[in-house]
């Protein structure tokens, strides 16, 4: 049997731990003043964070991120003749989608992120020529 000291939200808790089995089970929980009982959930790793892409610099026909977020999607590839207006990349912010549109007509000539890159507001996506 141990005993622990457990603080959650503020409020002091002496837990006795008895082991069973190589799993940790909890016995009883008293709080100053009052007695309650609590379950403890093992502390979980944290979802990596995506990667930073490379910023490029951005040039004349480049077009940019309006906001700091990751890409979900390029949908031209290089080569591809797109118009002023066309859906050419989505990205997200805060769970919301944002659909990126082409600024210019032109060629692709340049893809400067992919899928899961993290961007900064500005950051140049693709290069139009």
């Amino acid at each position: 049997m141990k005993k622990i000291r457990v603080t959650v939200e503020g409020k002091t808790y002496e837990v006795d731990v008895e082991i069973v089995g190589g799993q940790p089970a909890i016995k009883n929980v008293a709080a100053a003043p009052a007695r309650t009982s609590a379950a403890v959930a093992a502390p979980t790793a944290a979802p990596a964070a995506p990667k930073p892409a490379a910023p490029v610099a951005a040039g004349a026909g480049d077009i940019l991120s309006p906001l700091a977020a990751v890409v979900v999607s390029i949908d031209v590839q290089v080569g591809q003749q797109i118009n002023e207006g066309d859906k050419v990349a989505v990205i997200e912010a805060m769970k919301m989608n944002t659909v990126v549109n082409a600024t210019a007509s032109g060629t692709v000539k340049a893809i400067n992120v992919k899928p899961g890159d993290s961007i900064q507001e500005g950051q140049s996506l693709l290069s139009v020529g």
